[in-house]
């Protein structure tokens, strides 16, 4: 049973910008950070940004630093991107993960289930 639902997603031109929504219906204790990943096709998964529930602190990889932004209000995260590439091209997930030592809040082995994700396109 899904507890994150990913919407947002869209054909949109280099260069432009998107918002993607991630709508938490319902927090666990053990959930420490909500993340966002994305998938190219032929590509291994990856993580993208993400948000500290609790601090608030923010982590991006480094091909979107300065250009995605990742935000909480109330139960809706938020992935802002902007100037967006065709390299950003991919299915967008969204998931919560627990505190994991010796990793970050972009690890993706650290995700328990996945959904189906938004798509999002980059293309002119």
């Amino acid at each position: 049973q899904l507890r994150v639902a990913e919407s947002g997603g869209g054909l949109v031109q280099p260069g432009g910008s998107l918002r993607l929504s991630c709508a938490v219906s319902t927090f666990e204790l053990i959930w420490y950070y909500i993340s966002w990943f994305r998938q190219a096709p032929g590509k291994e998964r990856e993580g993208v940004a993400c948000i500290s529930l609790f601090h608030g602190s923010e982590l991006y990889a480094t091909s979107v630093e300065g250009r995605f932004t990742i935000s909480r209000d109330k139960d809706t995260v938020s992935l802002e991107m902007s100037n967006l590439k065709a390299e950003d091209t991919g299915v967008y997930y969204c998931a919560p993960l627990p505190v994991v030592r010796g990793s970050t809040c972009l690890e993706v082995t650290a995700v328990a289930t996945w959904g189906q994700g938004t798509q999002v396109t980059v293309s002119s």
